[in-house]
């Protein structure tokens, strides 16, 4: 990814962007948005990184694993881990067998009349967590803007479960308003940086997009591994 400079209030950037506590003389971390496991190797240069204190940082881990793996065994159609085509996904369920259980749990299988179906049913809590985490870091690196309040609504289908209609709105990346003059967004409307037709910033060809887009207060969306669609929204 290319390197973008960006002016924004700098005051935004004085705090955490997800708890807000100013973290100036406390522990704190660069956190990657999106996160690192989420993306194969060898991973782009110049990714996206936003300051955050280091206990919420670590506060997302089992969150942020419990979403690799899960979507990593969809993609599979296993919980083995031999038979991932994720390694991060591969490597999350070999060691945490706890984990891997709980994945199998989500695996449901039953019969139609034209055979046997399977279905995957997520815990929805650290799904939303880690999906936050990241719309909150993307917010922040393309905006400026801190969105520490909770979301009006966070979407995490599969692109598949999308109507026609559905699908062609949520691809549409045009926002109400112009960004922020000085914010990345800015830089990438007037130069294409790392910027598609559509108008998402592409991390890594068919695993990872997103789109920060001023609809309401603030929308941002995710496609992860061109299967799963992620909204979160602040009206």
């Amino acid at each position: 990814m290319d390197e973008i400079a960006e002016f924004s209030d700098d005051r935004n950037k004085a705090g955490c962007v997800h708890c807000g506590v100013v973290l100036a003389g406390i522990k704190k971390s660069r956190d990657h948005v999106p996160t690192k496991t989420l993306l194969r190797e060898p991973f782009p240069a110049n990714l996206p990184v936003v300051s955050v204190c280091s206990a919420c940082n670590q506060s997302f881990s089992a969150s942020e694993q419990y979403l690799v793996a899960f979507l990593g065994s969809v993609l599979a159609g296993t919980t083995d881990p031999a038979l991932q085509v994720h390694p991060p996904t591969a490597r999350i369920l070999a060691y945490n067998s706890e984990l891997r259980g709980r994945i199998e749990r989500a695996r449901v299988a039953f019969d139609t009349p034209t055979g046997e179906r399977i279905e995957w049913r997520p815990e929805r809590e650290p799904v939303e967590v880690a999906v936050l985490k990241n719309a909150r870091g993307h917010a922040m690196f393309e905006y400026g803007e801190p969105m520490l309040t909770s979301p009006d609504a966070i979407m995490a289908v599969p692109l598949v479960s999308l109507s026609t209609q559905e699908r062609e709105e949520f691809e549409d990346s045009s926002s109400d308003a112009w960004p922020e003059v000085g914010s990345r967004l800015m830089t990438r409307m007037m130069t294409g940086q790392d910027i598609s037709g559509a108008g998402w910033v592409i991390v890594q060809y068919g695993i990872y997009r997103y789109a920060v887009i001023q609809k309401g207060l603030l929308t941002v969306r995710m496609v992860l591994f061109e299967y799963l669609a992620v909204e979160v929204r602040w009206n």
